[in-house]
């Protein structure tokens, strides 16, 4: 009877936490019901950061700073480059795949440099977008000097609203350099770029991301470290495996990932990076010996399906198959 009585005082526990558990999953199966998921639905990664600089730090921060970047870096302010700048632009334009004529977005534009060049070497039409007024100025200046107002055009505003911005399906390629990782939403920036990339278009994102470690105990120096250097930079490191779900989750096919894949002898090695902690004092690192590198730079390029008769199947035939499953369309509109 003793055990009866135990048995039956344990049902309401039961019960209980069957039904914690049935509220829980509800949300996510409905959810997957509705077949979307929203932002703020994501699954959360292990180390992912939270935002802590938002717009308007990063753009009071090159408005500060722009002078101090340029006397530095000159017109092409990238950490991760070529001693011989032409030949990491050059590389760029092959791994972005830029071409004549295309409508290209340079998003996070800076003053200019790799722009002018890339209209210079192979005829795009940039729109370049720069949240900073300071460099708008000077980028517009330098646009005129190199005589290229016919191919370029100067805009300041934030990359969180691209479509906003431009129209919808402007552009044939839209890229990052080392300017994704200011994002303080990065999945809203790549909704708003899918908005105005034209389908079959092409994204690049070139930047630096959380290094993984093989410890706990060292990855806690990364982290530290990365916390230097967002408030140091107003950056908001990303996490390479965030980003990539959430590229995939809004329907990019992801094309590549890898490192720069620039020669060692051609490397400028981070030294102007240094000059410029030593010149200005952000970020500068005062022991080298207890340092830990807490990055890798890659790069992610993605490509926007196309599902048009007219224009030709999407390349990628089973974004096809899977397009035709998700919106519920006839195989023979395909």
């Amino acid at each position: 009877m003793k055990k009866v009585l135990r048995f039956w005082w344990t049902v309401p526990v039961v019960v209980t936490l069957v039904v914690s558990l049935f509220r829980r999953l509800l949300p996510a199966v409905k959810r997957q019901e509705k077949g979307a998921i929203s932002a703020n639905d994501e699954p959360e990664y292990a180390g992912e950061n939270n935002a802590l600089y938002t717009s308007d730090d990063v753009k009071n921060f090159y408005n500060q700073y722009t002078g101090k970047f340029v006397q530095v870096y000159g017109k092409v302010i990238q950490a991760f480059r070529t001693t011989d700048i032409t030949k990491l632009l050059d590389y760029q334009i092959e791994s972005i795949g830029l071409k004549p004529a295309q409508t290209v977005l340079d998003a996070g534009c800076g003053v200019g440099g790799p722009a002018i060049y890339f209209a210079q070497k192979t005829g795009v039409q940039i729109s370049a977008l720069t949240i900073s007024d300071v460099q708008a100025v000077q980028m517009q200046e330098a646009v005129k000097q190199a005589g290229l107002t016919h191919s370029i055009r100067v805009q300041t505003g934030d990359y969180h609203h691209l479509d906003r911005i431009y129209p919808p399906e402007s552009f044939d390629t839209i890229f990052f350099l080392e300017s994704f990782g200011h994002a303080h939403h990065p999945r809203q920036v790549l909704n708003s770029a899918w908005n105005v990339l034209k389908p079959g278009g092409t994204l690049y994102i070139k930047d630096l991301f959380r290094k993984i470690a093989p410890s706990d105990v060292l990855q806690k120096k990364i982290d530290s470290e990365i916390t230097k250097i967002n408030a140091a930079y107003r950056y908001n490191i990303s996490d390479l495996y965030q980003i990539l779900h959430q590229v995939r989750q809004i329907g990019f096919v992801v094309m590549h990932l890898k490192t720069v894949d620039i020669p060692l002898h051609d490397f400028e090695n981070l030294t102007i990076s240094n000059d410029f902690q030593e010149l200005t004092g952000v970020g500068k690192i005062d022991n080298w010996a207890e340092y830990v590198f807490p990055v890798e730079f890659f790069e992610l390029k993605c490509y926007k399906p196309l599902h048009s008769l007219d224009r030709g199947l999407d390349r990628y035939f089973l974004q096809n198959l899977f397009h035709i499953q998700v919106n519920n369309r006839n195989p023979h509109e395909l």
